[in-house]
């Protein structure tokens, strides 16, 4: 009787995993025409939006020949743009990777009040308009604002200047790698770090031997969103540099002033860089996710 009871809990068991399978088919699969009409849709979009563009892009910097292209990207006024993009990059970057993975550790690994209002304030430059953060730099550091009179006394230039440029990058950059590692942090949990601490670690052992680890492929995640960004910011960057041609404009700025003043040519050449850095980056972000997602199949297969 025994038997015969387990037999049946056997087969119950193994019906209802079928009923399960049939029915998830059912809800995922649909006829071919709709399967069809929505893939089709999708690559109009992509199309339409982002191949295109990017192909006017590229086709319109090289119209006038190769050597006009290199003349346009090798121009002075073209090169100092370059420079003080990779500048506000070099900066801003480190900065927020300091910033990212102390947030992300203390969000995710402890509790204290105003947990929560952290969490807000880290989102708070995807609310605000890029424009309006560089506004308030220049409330703040501008001749007229809280702190103009003196640094203009001790001959201290933030806006109009470069300070003010990477202030305002670093705005509109902080949040993605504290956003990329506070949720990844909290699926870890802090079993390894108290194993670690239990057995006479450091807090800077724990860091980089146990937590580094875990997170590294995250934190390259968010240091190339972080990059991109860094390099493609347009408002709040325009708000505070003060458009001095040769010395405050980034490459963006620079792609506008050549286009107001119908330099085409010079224009899309410079554009075309920054859509070379977005493909570079579309491709560095799809390989860190693949080893993300490789990761999680060999841990789950431990």
């Amino acid at each position: 009787m025994p038997i015969n009871t387990a037999t049946n809990t056997l087969i119950q068991s193994q019906y209802s995993n079928y009923n399960n399978k049939v029915a998830i088919s059912r809800a995922t699969s649909e006829p071919a025409l709709v399967r069809r009409l929505f893939i089709s849709i999708v690559l109009l979009f992509l199309g339409v939006f982002l191949i295109l563009p990017l192909l006017a892009v590229f086709t319109e910097a090289l119209r006038h020949g190769f050597a006009t292209y290199l003349a346009a990207i090798s121009d002075p006024n073209a090169l100092s743009a370059m420079k003080l993009t990779l500048i506000a990059a070099l900066i801003a970057v480190p900065l927020n990777v300091v910033f990212g993975v102390s947030a992300a550790w203390a969000i995710a690994k402890f509790e204290f009040k105003g947990k929560s209002i952290l969490i807000t304030l880290i989102d708070l430059p995807f609310a605000v308009s890029p424009v309006i953060a560089g506004l308030i730099y220049i409330l703040i550091f501008g001749m007229q604002g809280w702190f103009g009179s003196y640094l203009f006394d001790h001959d201290i230039k933030v806006i109009f200047a470069i300070p003010g440029i990477v202030l305002a990058t670093i705005f509109v950059t902080f949040p993605f790698v504290a956003r990329e590692l506070i949720p990844l942090m909290q699926a870890q949990g802090k079993e390894e770090e108290e194993a670690g601490l239990v057995l006479g670690a450091s807090g800077w052992q724990i860091l980089w031997r146990i937590t580094f680890p875990n997170i590294k492929w995250g934190l390259l995640y968010g240091v190339i969103l972080t990059n991109a960004r860094a390099m493609g910011e347009f408002g709040a960057v325009s708000a505070v540099s003060g458009h001095i041609i040769g010395m405050t404009n980034t490459m963006p700025l620079h792609v506008e002033i050549l286009y107001a003043d119908h330099q085409l040519a010079a224009a899309f050449a410079v554009a075309s860089l920054l859509a070379l850095l977005a493909i570079v980056t579309l491709i560095l972000k799809t390989f860190v996710e693949w080893r993300v997602a490789q990761n999680a199949i060999l841990n789950e297969s431990i």
